[in-house]
């Protein structure tokens, strides 16, 4: 059957800002080439100014955020939320809460509206205690006022049956797996094969960046450190005056992704030090791009990766794991296994064959209520 979907709650695609965009730029248009017609909001903010990409109807609305500060997220989510009113979709996808659910009312009525409800926003420690107490508010409404959720990993689905009694679906990420690699790319960054490591995250003290980098200085055994991450906000920017060296090497931010698959295919470690959110999509395209992985240990990264990955909490655990001079080519197994379990669980035809089912059916049963 047919659906008319509207997309809420990314700055838009193309992919140039983060995990929903990413799973936005690969669903939407798969989508409509299953016969569903996607709308999908961009900020006025976003580079790409078109009104289609790749058969996906891309609606601009006003965003200013570039003048109003976070403030601009709630006004652009605003406009999202007033023109969505006038569409007559059948289904609203709200990716996220944290600046749209306080204009939970004012979604359509006729419109089924399912939230994929992110990661322990409320957690971050990059906010303030009344901003964090704000997101925890936010959080309730989005979970009571929306008619289906989807929690992007097991540990948020256990989370919000357990705080709100509210069942979700658990309809992770994708990734692809990448067969082949570009060692010429190296040469930019001045790195060799398998003598470097890396990681990528937005540039937010819950990614323990800073604990990978001290990691990596205290370490006896030193190897370049490549940190890839967009540096335009004052923690990316201090953590580069502070750290940046000849082995800790910060080229900012890196958008194509056949760059990115290779420096990730031909590092020697990848750090994952994302502590918050649900299935990280960086961390899936790590483990598809054969990255031999060292995970901030928690709950989320445990559930994805199991046994197959180092584990770190602090810098002293990166330090160590650093000493252990591991080598990616003695490690063939977690590789492999890691590969297998993006066949198995996180494919993006599976991912979005359970999402396009999930929207049908939640349709489906608003329509005969």
């Amino acid at each position: 059957m047919s659906m008319r979907i509207g997309i809420i709650g990314t700055r838009g695609i193309p992919n140039r800002h983060g995990g929903f965009e990413q799973f936005v730029e690969c669903v939407a248009p798969v989508l409509v080439e299953r016969g569903h017609e996607v709308f999908v909001y961009n900020s006025s903010l976003h580079p790409y100014q078109e009104n289609e990409w790749k058969g996906v109807t891309i609606i601009h609305k006003n965003d200013p955020e570039d003048k109003l500060g976070t403030a601009g997220q709630f006004i652009y989510d605003l406009n999202c939320i007033l023109d969505s009113r006038k569409r007559n979709y059948d289904i609203i996808l709200q990716l996220g809460y944290t600046s749209s659910s306080i204009w939970s009312f004012l979604y359509p009525k006729k419109s089924v509206l399912v939230t994929n409800m992110d990661g322990l926003e409320w957690k971050r420690s990059k906010y303030s205690r009344p901003v964090r107490t704000f997101l925890k508010s936010a959080e309730r409404w989005a979970a009571l006022n929306s008619d289906y959720l989807i929690a992007d990993s097991k540990g948020i689905q256990t989370y919000l049956w357990e705080k709100y009694k509210k069942p979700s679906e658990f309809i992770a990420y994708g990734a692809t797996l990448i067969e082949t690699s570009n060692v010429v790319v190296l040469q930019q960054y001045n790195l060799e094969p398998y003598k470097y490591n890396m990681l990528i995250a937005r540039m937010e003290p819950e990614n323990n960046i800073e604990v990978i980098i001290r990691g990596h200085i205290k370490a006896a055994h030193k190897v370049p450190l490549l940190v890839v991450g967009g540096l335009n906000n004052q923690f990316g920017r201090q953590l580069k005056e502070k750290y940046s060296s000849d082995s800790i090497i910060f080229p900012g931010a890196v958008y194509d992704l056949s760059t990115l698959d290779s420096l990730r295919f031909y590092s020697n470690l990848y750090f994952h030090g994302h502590s918050v959110g649900g299935t990280n999509p960086s961390l899936l395209e790590a483990m598809s791009s054969n990255a031999l992985i060292v995970a901030n240990d928690n709950i989320f990264n445990r559930s994805v990766l199991e046994e197959d990955a180092f584990y770190f909490t602090n810098e002293t655990d990166v330090a160590s794991v650093l000493d252990m001079q591991l080598k990616k080519e003695n490690h063939a197994q977690m590789l492999q296994n890691n590969r297998e379990k993006i066949l198995q669980h996180y494919s993006w035809t599976k991912i979005i064959d359970k999402l396009e089912l999930f929207l049908s059916d939640s349709f489906k049963r608003e329509s005969h209520l």
